[in-house]
């Protein structure tokens, strides 16, 4: 149960509210590509645009490394965004500093403001606490509806809660109430679904899903580790060598709960034009890589999928950036809407898959933040979390 105050226990009416929101989108010619955070963030926008709030909006986008980067501008995002909304969206090419605060002030209730890149300032990902003093002065109240970023103690999403108080945003609150219904009331059976290139990077979800859920299927380049663990030979394919001893102790420790590939699409190379074809996974050649799960395993995790009522899915089956290796990725993805279990994708890749389907509007819930989902998987404390105020605290 979601125990931070959300937006509508606090009154915004008449007062300038700091919203962190997640506009890190991709950009094409100076235009937004894909605008699926933009409107996730709609619903939290209307709702204090409506209760009489003037909003003032902040976000990073990309990895502009504390300078100032054209190209990284968010003012593309900001007459985006003035299409989506039906109230008038102001740009200011600054993040702080005299211009920022001058139109802060005279924004009226039901105007929105967005600043510059917070991450064209080097204090934001240091969480300098001057920076987060001078970010809080925009706003009354702090409101947090950037899923996406709240693993990331920065100045903008941790620092500035300690001089506001700070509610969560409705994106916010459902990404939690989904994800935490994972980890503390999932309804089984239950089956969790691990892909990726690394093992490394997804040790702490594995761990975490594995005695949570009736079943555990691992796929894409991570697969290659625990096969390899279990002394296959994986010819030219993905393999964490320093991971195989931990790849084999959670196999040990899953027993016939863990799901690996049967077969594979290998290829003579790293392209997407490269030679393939379908091998049983104890007969990669040498010279091949393994790029995508074969036709028997996807039949094989279809049938896993069968009658659970709960799905999880963080990471892709293959190389599913390439057309040619795609197919299992794309079929797992159908496999889980045809199953009619309630399933939560976990941002990232997954959620890229799931676009590329055409399946987002048949899935309960696709979330925001891939690094945000895998940490709170994980059972970490995500720190933008974590500095919300209490659902019973006093205002």
């Amino acid at each position: 149960m979601f125990d931070k105050k959300t937006i509508r226990d606090v009154d915004v009416n008449g007062r300038r509210v700091l919203v962190r929101v997640d506009f890190n989108v991709p950009l094409k010619d100076g235009l937004v590509a894909d605008d699926t955070r933009i409107k996730a963030a709609l619903p939290t926008l209307n709702f204090l645009a409506k209760r009489g709030a003037a909003v003032v909006l902040c976000s990073h986008l990309g990895r502009p490394k504390g300078k100032v980067v054209p190209g990284l501008s968010l003012k593309p995002v900001a007459d985006r965004l003035a299409e989506l909304l039906d109230y008038p969206v102001k740009f200011v090419s600054t993040t702080i500093g005299p211009e920022a605060q001058a139109a802060a002030k005279e924004l009226k209730p039901g105007q929105f403001l967005l600043l510059e890149n917070t991450r064209f300032q080097p204090e934001e990902k240091g969480n300098d606490p001057d920076f987060a003093e001078k970010l809080a002065k925009f706003g009354e109240i702090y409101v947090d509806d950037a899923f996406g970023s709240a693993h990331r103690a920065h100045a903008s999403t941790e620092g500035v809660t300690k001089y506001l108080p700070a509610a969560a945003g409705f994106l916010m609150e459902k990404e939690l109430d989904y994800l935490g219904r994972v980890l503390d009331a999932p309804e089984h059976p239950f089956v969790a679904i691990i892909g990726g290139a690394k093992i490394s990077d997804k040790i702490g979800v594995v761990e975490s899903l594995l005695w949570r859920a009736d079943r555990l299927i691992i796929g894409g380049g991570m697969a290659n580790t625990f096969l390899a663990a279990k002394g296959l030979a994986m010819g030219d394919s993905l393999v964490e060598r320093e991971s195989i001893e931990t790849a084999r102790d959670l196999l040990s420790q899953a027993g016939e709960k863990l799901l690996l590939p049967i077969d594979s699409v290998i290829a003579d190379a790293f392209r997407a034009d490269a030679s393939s074809r379908v091998v049983a996974v104890e007969n990669v050649p040498e010279g091949w890589r393994i790029l995508d799960i074969g036709p028997k395993t996807v039949e094989r995790f279809r049938a896993a999928l069968e009658h659970s009522k709960l799905v999880v899915w963080n990471g892709p089956m293959g190389v599913f950036e390439f057309p040619k290796f795609a197919e299992g990725t794309r079929a797992i993805a159908q496999a889980i809407v045809d199953c009619g279990a309630e399933a939560v994708i976990g941002g990232g890749d997954s959620a890229a898959a799931i676009r590329q389907a055409g399946l987002v509007d048949k899935i309960s819930h696709v979330s925001t933040g891939g690094g945000a989902s895998l940490e709170f998987l994980e059972g970490k404390v995500l720190p933008g979390v974590a500095a919300l105020m209490d659902k019973d605290a006093r205002l």
